[in-house]
């Protein structure tokens, strides 16, 4: 492999804007006493449309199940980037290594849900000098406003009023009428998503029968009623965009404004959100407004979440040279920077404590399971679901073919998938000989990795960190890594 890349990405590796849980900040005053940069009215607005919980079953990525007007719109005025992967597959640990433009795993911020102080000890602060992508942005003169879901979902310590000159729980367009005359700002809207579901009533829009259900799945009426419910929500979602594209319009700001678009993470299925395969990280991201791009261009360089951040700060005018923990680089990079891999993790989700990291090249996906005296469907908050339980049952049946029922057996110490040719990933090659040399080197990147970037996953969590998770879950953690925080 190539340690110069290696070394460029433990520099670097999108989103975070909406996690997984609310808070009820008010609205913050404009700093007073912050030594902010003269607003140049020459610079760009930002606007970050942050999505939750949902994959890219758009028009503009192919897929035609549902119209998604408002979101092809914005890809034929800007770039559709086909290979993003996020450097987490749940909200928490994205939107944490989003905020900061870092891998989550580098500033040990990686444990879902964390430094929550739910009991005494359970804070997570960052190294000195390390500031958020809003602190950055407001100290280089922008206005920053975050409206929508109103989460901060960080896994560390903060006061919103050093992130936000103006805070919103809900989507009103035109925040940034409150700035000053010429300040340019910088937009975090974070809509629900897949998210949607827990709030739609009536019957589905999208019709169960006309779907196309993933082989790794079984063609069940309750996995169909699933994929129908988010592709519902893709359409709300889709109205919501177009809602926040007219009042740009209306404001006369939409020609001066870059328009960042993403999801987190995948839906809310099983082998999707929380876990690395494709369902999981690789999300639909777009990018408007950016001067030189051809509109309605296709990028098929691999970039990460984290991405996101170091060009925004780009666009912005910040050098991110000037902060060292920044690790992500431009979505933009010229010919010949662009990464040749990407690294995603999981560690402890909700109170399931666990630890794979994945590497992504341009042709495989190689997945390393650390924890394997674990399943790979251990005790996990979907557990009583109707599609975990259906699937679970089915198992016990014997009623699941072998790519449906990999999940719900042993757990494998590496996996090898030909993404080229195994999009799904069900063909596990580590085990093949014929592979040996290409499983030695993605093996070989991960290590190298881990090293670079002193990857904190290898460390266990505190004890105190455990006795807050306790507090939230009790019973329902059983890993035994809780034996010391119940003493």
């Amino acid at each position: 492999m190539n340690l110069q890349n290696l070394t460029a990405f433990s520099l670097l590796l999108l989103v975070g804007l909406f996690g997984c849980t609310s808070t009820n900040a008010q609205p913050a005053a404009a700093p007073t006493d912050r030594d902010q940069a003269q607003p140049t009215p020459a610079r760009p607005n930002i606007v970050w449309i942050f999505v939750e919980d949902m994959n890219g079953w758009y028009g503009c990525y192919g897929d035609d199940t549902v119209p998604t007007p408002n979101i092809d719109a914005l890809a034929a005025r800007g770039v559709r980037f086909d290979r993003a992967y996020m450097p987490a597959g749940v909200c928490s640990a994205t939107r944490s290594a989003i905020a900061l433009g870092a891998m989550q795993t580098s500033l040990g911020v990686h444990n879902h849900r964390s430094s929550r102080r739910r009991v005494p000890g359970e804070v997570i602060h960052l190294p000195d000098g390390v500031k958020t992508i809003y602190e950055l942005m407001r100290d280089a003169g922008y206005y920053v406003t975050s409206q929508g879901m109103n989460k901060n979902d960080f896994n560390f310590i903060f006061d919103s009023k050093d992130l936000y000159d103006q805070q919103s729980g809900q989507t009103l367009p035109g925040l940034w009428k409150d700035r000053a005359a010429g300040q340019p700002f910088f937009a975090q809207v974070q809509l629900r998503g897949g998210k949607h579901v827990f709030r739609m009533r009536g019957p589905l829009k999208t019709d169960p029968d006309k779907i196309e259900v993933a082989p790794y799945y079984p063609d069940h009426p309750v996995i169909r009623e699933h994929y129908a419910k988010h592709y519902d929500t893709i359409r709300i979602t889709d109205d919501e965009v177009g809602k926040i594209i007219a009042a740009l319009k209306e404001d006369n700001l939409l020609d001066n404004t870059v328009v960042f678009f993403w999801t987190d993470h995948g839906m809310m299925l099983h082998r999707h959100k929380q876990w690395l395969y494709e369902g999981g990280i690789r999300v639909p991201l777009i990018v408007a407004g950016i001067l030189g791009e051809k509109p309605g261009s296709a990028n098929g360089n691999l970039v990460s979440g984290i991405d996101i951040s170091a060009t925004t700060l780009r666009v912005a005018g910040v050098n991110t040279a000037d902060h060292a923990w920044i690790e992500g680089q431009d979505l933009f990079a010229p010919i010949g920077s662009e990464r040749q891999f990407v690294i995603s993790a999981r560690d402890r989700c909700d109170y399931t404590i666990d630890r794979v990291r994945a590497v992504t090249t341009k042709k495989y996906k190689y997945l390393r399971n650390f924890l394997t005296d674990r399943s790979f469907m251990q005790p996990q908050y979907r557990d009583g679901r109707d599609f975990i339980e259906i699937c679970r049952q089915m198992h016990k049946d014997g009623k699941l073919n072998e790519a449906q029922a990999f999940m719900w057996g042993p757990r494998v110490p590496e996996e090898l998938y030909d993404l080229e040719n195994d999009p799904h990933e069900i063909n596990n090659l580590a085990d093949d000989p014929k592979y040996a040399e290409v499983l030695a080197e993605h093996r070989a990147i991960l290590e190298e990795w881990i090293k670079e970037t002193d990857d904190q996953g290898q460390h266990p969590e505190s004890v105190e960190s455990l006795r807050g998770v306790l507090k939230r879950w009790n019973k329902q953690a059983v890993n035994p890594e809780y034996d010391k925080a119940r003493q």
